[in-house]
C-alpha cells in the first residue's frame, strides 16, 4: 500500500512539473517562434507561415517585395536565387526571424550567371578534374572524339600549360562580362596566336601536337555576352587535311557570344562556342579548334569540349 501511494505521489509531481513546462511553452509568456515552409511554381511562390504566439507578419521576399499576409503567394519577375525573412511579432513587440534560402524558374541564363541578386556576377574556371565528355574531337556533326582529356591532363601530366586551369571568367545578370588572366594570357588555338602574331607565353611538344598554347592576352573593359538559347549555328569546317570544307549546321543549340574580339575558355579563329550543358556548379563548352596552315587556315578542324566549375 505504501509503494501504491508512493507511485500516485510520484505520477502527481511528474504530471504537474509537465504541465508548467507546457504552460511555460505555449503560455503568453512565452517568446514567439517563427518558420518558413513554400512551395514553388515556376516564378510563382505560395509561403505559409509556421508561427506561434505571433499576431503580425512581415515577409520580405528577397527582390525588393514585402507583405504583412499571414500566408502570401509572391511572383518573382526574373528567375533567381532570393533568401526569403519572415518577421512575426507577437503582442508584447517580441520579434521572431526566420529564412529561407529559395531557387526560383533556374532558367540557363540564371544558372550561367547567378541571377538578379548575385550583382557580382558568376565566377567560372576550366575544371582540372574534367569530365567524362571532356575531349578533343573533330568537327564534324557528333564531334567524334579524337582523344578523351582527363584529369589534369592540360597540366602537368598531360599539356603542360597548367595556367590555363586558373583564368577566370565571370558572367553577370545584366549582360556583362568579365574575363580575368591570372597570369597574363590564355588558352588558345597555336595556329591563331602564330598567324594573328601573338606572343606565345607557353608551348610544349605535347600541347604543340595539339595545336594549342598559352598565349599573351589583354582582356576588354566593358566587355558584353550574350546567350543564344535553340539556335542553329552555321559554321563552315574544313577536313584535318585542310583541303575541303564543309558547311555544318548545329540545329537546336545553345551559343555564346561576346562582344568585340572577347571569348571564353578558348581563343581562336571561331569566337562563338556551344553551350552544351549548364547547372548550378557545372557548364560544358565546346569551341572550336582551326589547325591547319593551308587555304583554310581559319576554318576549324577540331574542337575542344571543356567543363568549368562554379567558383565562390
Amino acid at each position: 500500500m505504501k509503494n501504491l501511494i508512493l507511485f500516485a505521489c510520484s505520477v502527481l509531481i511528474a504530471g504537474s512539473i509537465l504541465l508548467i513546462s507546457c504552460n511555460r511553452d505555449d503560455g503568453s509568456d512565452a517568446p514567439p517562434k517563427a518558420g518558413i515552409f513554400y512551395s514553388i511554381a515556376d516564378k510563382q511562390v505560395a509561403f505559409t507561415s509556421l508561427t506561434k504566439r505571433v499576431v503580425s507578419w512581415a515577409w520580405d521576399f528577397g527582390d525588393g517585395e514585402t507583405s504583412t499576409e499571414a500566408n502570401p503567394v509572391h511572383v518573382y519577375a526574373s528567375g533567381g536565387y532570393y533568401t526569403v525573412t519572415l518577421t512575426g511579432t507577437d503582442a508584447a513587440g517580441e520579434t521572431a526571424v526566420a529564412e529561407a534560402d529559395i531557387a526560383v524558374a533556374l532558367t540557363p541564363y540564371v544558372l550561367l550567371t547567378g541571377g538578379p541578386t548575385n550583382t557580382t556576377g558568376k565566377k567560372w574556371k576550366i575544371s582540372s578534374a574534367h569530365s567524362s565528355k571532356d575531349a578533343f574531337c573533330l568537327a564534324d556533326d557528333n564531334f567524334t572524339v579524337v582523344q578523351p582529356i582527363g584529369s589534369g591532363m592540360l597540366g602537368n601530366v598531360g599539356l603542360g600549360i597548367g595556367e590555363v586551369y586558373d583564368d577566370i571568367f565571370t558572367f553577370k545578370f545584366n549582360g556583362s562580362y568579365v574575363h580575368s588572366p591570372q597570369h597574363g594570357g590564355a588558352f588558345a588555338g597555336l595556329v591563331y596566336t602564330s598567324i594573328t602574331g601573338k606572343t606565345i607565353i607557353k608551348v610544349t611538344p605535347t600541347s604543340q601536337s595539339f595545336g594549342l598554347c598559352y598565349t599573351a592576352w589583354t582582356p576588354e573593359t566593358g566587355a558584353t555576352f550574350t546567350l543564344n538559347e535553340n539556335k542553329n549555328l552555321s559554321i563552315t569546317t574544313v577536313n584535318t587535311a585542310g583541303t575541303v570544307t564543309t558547311d555544318r549546321t548545329y540545329k537546336g543549340v545553345s551559343t555564346l557570344t561576346f562582344s568585340g574580339t572577347e571569348f571564353v575558355g578558348f581563343m581562336d579563329f571561331t569566337r562563338e562556342c556551344i553551350l552544351q550543358e549548364v547547372t548550378d556548379q557545372k557548364m560544358r563548352l565546346a569551341m572550336f579548334v582551326c589547325t591547319t596552315t593551308k587555304s583554310y587556315y581559319n576554318k576549324p578542324s577540331y574542337a575542344v569540349i571543356l567543363t568549368f566549375e562554379a567558383i565562390p
